[in-house]
């Protein structure tokens, strides 16, 4: 433990709430990756195609807000 300016800090425990939020952080990441790889799969066309080369802004809200939700239940995983 040390103490700063009159506060007592458990380093270690400080240390491993960081890194179980960054483990936490990369198993989002992954799980949100999967998720639009799984969502690209099923649609009939290439989604990367028809958002950077053909520039087709509707496709890219349709995967923002696939993507959004998918976080938000990713989130509510996490939280349980």
């Amino acid at each position: 433990m040390k103490c700063s300016g009159g506060i007592i800090v458990n380093v270690g425990h400080e240390l491993r709430i960081f890194i179980v939020a960054v483990i936490y952080a990369f198993a989002g990441m992954a799980l949100l990756l999967t998720g639009y790889k799984i969502f690209d799969w099923l649609t009939p066309t290439d989604l990367q195609k028809k958002i950077f080369e053909d520039g087709n802004v509707a496709v890219a809200v349709a995967v923002g807000f696939f993507m959004l939700g998918v976080a938000v239940v990713i989130h509510g995983a996490f939280n349980t």
